[in-house]
């Protein structure tokens, strides 16, 4: 089983970037998808997450508006659309997935799996 992160690196206050996990090893399209992240000497804080079907997706109120989660099944992909990024969201990203229904957990251990993530900073 793995998930890797990729899509992470510096960009400017107000600047997008999008990062994407790709899945392998599990039924991704089983799988209610999460991304979770770690900022520098902070608590963990759940992000968003989207639906086996991609049909209903949430967002944490920090995020809302400037976030869209998404998924490819076919492809095994999850990905995180970040748009007027503030220097705030700078963290590390992770991607985690479970079954049974959308997680609201900030704790990537309460996940069935989980990447390694991927950095972004938010910076000029």
């Amino acid at each position: 089983v793995q998930l890797v992160e990729s899509g992470g690196g510096m960009v400017q206050p107000g600047g997008s970037l999008r990062v994407s996990c790709a899945a392998s090893g599990f039924t991704f399209s089983s799988y209610d998808m999460s991304w979770v992240r770690q900022p520098p000497g902070k608590a963990p804080e759940w992000v968003s997450n989207i639906n086996t079907s991609g049909g209903s997706t949430y967002y944490a109120d920090s995020v809302k508006g400037r976030f869209t989660i998404s998924r490819d099944n076919a492809k095994n992909m999850l990905f995180l659309q970040m748009n007027s990024l503030k220097p705030e969201d700078t963290a590390l990203y992770y991607c985690a997935g479970v079954v049974g229904g959308p997680h609201y957990s900030p704790y990537v251990m309460e996940y069935d799996y989980w990447g390694q993530g991927t950095q972004v900073t938010v910076s000029s």
